[in-house]
């Protein structure tokens, strides 16, 4: 039998951005109910414990451009720490050579260290014009967003070697697709949103410092906040019965509670809106809009061992390679522990590959690559795990969801508008800190901060940006 209860709001989702949402509102003088599918808090954040190990199975860096989740951050009292950096990087170039290399240029011809940088200054040239929360009101708008990220690349240079390596942090590294299958608008929406593409290349920069409680820690304190009899845990939402009569009302049905209440923040990826039913259904153009976001794919690997033997060696445990399987690993020790640990990354297509294999020889492959950089050790790990968020029922798919080509300008003007009494907000359909937990804090407060106007009857101010709270 399931319980009623009433609230102000209803969120759907206990991720950085509904919990976000629902202090900003409590805050505001708001009541609110946190309806969560999965048993824990933390969404797209999550740490466990493995053999000693601390494990960051979702999102876990913060950067400089991340004003958000560092206000956050300090208001929860949580502190920060640097990722280790100190010694060389390693490169394996497309004809399979291995490089040490110091300093910010991948180690391979000078023509083609010309080239790429030549595209980076074209992408920071773009994104400069670029404004994160309108990114289709960019000049060109609609030819940048039907023409593909790995083909525009191609237009402006003849190196195929620049195109994979420039190409590599934005498909491989941020939305996780082949480059052939976003748009060049979505590429400067992503670099938008940090600030440049310099910064998005920029390892230094994008994986700057870590939280000193873990991502997930966030969302735990803020939880602790909002308070756990407001959280209900197990309870995804089945069923939102809406209306705009009255001034708008809500019923929101999950597992084991009822939720009445005047509006509800869908604080879930826009790949989940079509889990609950709605009545009644929702506009054609939002379901139209919803079949054209899509998550990427990536694994995330967590190798640990007795020590971070890369270390002793003098190298940095950061590691390149557009035309390996694994294209990215860092040293992802954590401040509090006596081991080892190695992140790296296995996006799109080579995921694809590697859930085909058998478990052993998933694994025998990834730190078989793994070892072509940093040596027979990588081999040796005391725990070897994979996130895999794609089989993941309340996620399916990491990091974040974007527009297939030609969807950004065409849908985009209209993904944050408001249905009635239900809101929308994730890093999904952030502007500032797109895909990140920046994004998340960002559209929690903005989306409270607009509903507290809604109810209130007063226009709502379209130019907070959410990096620090109104309340």
């Amino acid at each position: 039998m399931s319980s009623i209860i009433s609230r102000d709001v209803v969120i759907v989702g206990a991720g950085p951005s509904g919990l976000t949402a629902a202090l900003e509102l409590q805050k505001a003088g708001k009541t609110v109910a946190v309806l969560e599918a999965r048993e824990r808090v933390g969404g797209r954040t999550w740490t466990d414990t493995m053999n000693g190990a601390t494990i960051e199975i979702g999102g876990q860096w913060i950067s400089p451009d991340q004003t958000a989740l560092y206000s956050l951050a300090d208001e929860l009292g949580i502190e920060t720490f640097e990722r280790w950096k100190a010694g060389k990087s390693v490169f394996i170039g497309a004809d399979g050579v291995r490089h040490e290399y110091e300093g910010e240029d991948f180690p391979v011809s000078e023509h083609t260290v010309s080239e790429i940088n030549k595209l980076i200054a074209k992408m920071d040239e773009l994104a400069a014009t670029v404004d994160p929360d309108r990114p289709w009101d960019a000049p060109d708008a609609k030819e940048l967003d039907t023409i593909s990220f790995h083909h525009w690349l191609a237009s402006q240079t003849d190196d195929a070697e620049a195109v994979e390596c420039v190409g590599l942090f934005i498909a491989g590294g941020m939305l996780t697709k082949p480059a052939k299958t976003f748009s060049a608008l979505q590429a400067l929406l992503m670099a938008a949103s940090a600030g440049s593409f310099s910064n998005l290349v920029d390892e230094d920069f994008i994986l700057d410092r870590r939280l000193s409680t873990s991502m997930q820690g966030v969302s735990l304190a803020v939880a602790e906040r909002v308070g756990h009899e407001n959280i209900f845990l197990d309870n995804p939402m089945l069923k939102l019965e809406w209306s705009e009569a009255d001034g708008g009302h809500v019923v929101a049905h999950g597992s084991t509670v009822t939720v009445q209440a005047k509006r509800v923040i869908l604080a879930i990826p826009p790949n989940l809106y079509t889990r609950p039913s709605f009545v009644p259904p929702l506009p054609r153009w939002q379901q139209v809009t919803h079949q054209h976001q899509s998550m990427g794919l990536v694994i995330k690997v967590h190798a640990v061992y007795d020590t971070p033997f890369w270390r002793e060696k003098g190298l940095s445990g950061t590691c390149f390679s557009p035309s390996s399987l694994v294209q990215e690993i860092y040293d992802n020790t954590f401040h509090t522990d006596d081991n080892g640990t190695l992140v790296g990354f296995v996006s799109d297509e080579k995921a694809d590959a590697m859930w085909a294999l058998s478990e052993d020889e998933r694994k025998d492959a990834i730190l078989g690559d793994m070892a072509r950089f940093l040596g027979e050790e990588a081999k040796n790990t005391k725990l070897f795990y994979l996130s895999d968020w794609g089989s993941e029922e309340w996620t399916r798919g990491a990091y974040a969801t974007s527009y297939d080509l030609g969807g950004l300008h065409r849908f985009g003007p209209t993904q944050n508008d408001a249905v009635g009494p239900i809101y929308f907000s994730s890093s999904d359909l952030a502007g500032e800190g797109y895909q990140h937990v920046d994004g998340a804090v960002r559209m929690g407060r903005r989306t409270a901060a607009r509903i507290v106007a809604d109810l209130a009857g007063k226009e709502y101010d379209a130019s907070y940006d959410g990096a620090t709270s109104l309340y």
